[in-house]
């Protein structure tokens, strides 16, 4: 695999490796993700006001996140089964570790599942215990407008990620504010019913680096 390609996005510390998962790696790769949601399945979450999310989300590993009129968090369990959320896939796990050399595995992997209408407003990953380590996104499925901007405000730049393409938050972009603007709708037809899911991986837990 490549090494990650510089787009113009104005912020150092994002990295982007178009075309990173092929064609078999992207079917291999959903066929465990949708597999292990079967015993964690989607569910549409909602804002601390009551607000119901257009994406509908599951997770994998140790910690997920989740969302309702509590708060945002990372919790052990779905919180509609309240069972443990599945493991997180080796081929996942190895991606985290070929492609940010960060010394310690994932310990959350969001999924959220996109399907025509669904969008993501600009927001920033702040919800993890060590604020340094990478977050990874894989995207499979449909090609989605993705728009980033510099954590402190100001103009923001749109990214097409198509399937199998994966981008990173690091360094200086780490807090960047980011968002899924819309899906292009029958760019891909990997997804079972048409749409995207995107794999975000996560440091979420506190870190064995930290004191």
């Amino acid at each position: 695999m490549s090494g990650p390609y510089e787009i113009d996005t104005g912020l150092e510390g994002f990295r982007f490796w178009p075309a990173a998962l092929d064609a078999a790696a992207q079917t291999a790769l959903l066929t465990e993700v949708l597999g292990a949601v079967e015993t964690a399945p989607f569910y549409q979450p909602v804002t601390p006001g009551g607000r119901p999310f257009s994406v509908r989300m599951s997770n994998l590993g140790p910690a997920g996140w989740v969302s309702d009129r509590a708060g945002y968090r990372y919790q052990a369990t779905h919180p509609e089964t309240g069972r443990p959320w599945p493991p997180i896939p080796d081929r996942l796990l190895a991606l985290w570790h070929g492609l940010t050399g960060w010394p310690e595995p994932p310990d959350a992997c969001l999924v959220n599942l996109y399907r025509k209408d669904a969008r993501m407003g600009l927001h920033q990953d702040r919800d993890e215990a060590d604020l340094t380590a990478p977050v990874l996104s894989v995207s499979l499925g449909d090609t989605a407008v993705f728009r980033i901007g510099a954590p402190s405000g100001g103009a923001t730049r749109s990214v097409k990620l198509a399937s199998g393409d994966v981008c990173a938050l690091t360094g200086p972009a780490r807090l960047a504010r980011h968002g899924i603007d819309r899906l292009l709708p029958g760019s891909s037809g990997l997804v079972p019913g048409g749409g995207r899911i995107n794999l975000t991986l996560r440091k979420a837990l506190p870190s064995s680096r930290q004191s």
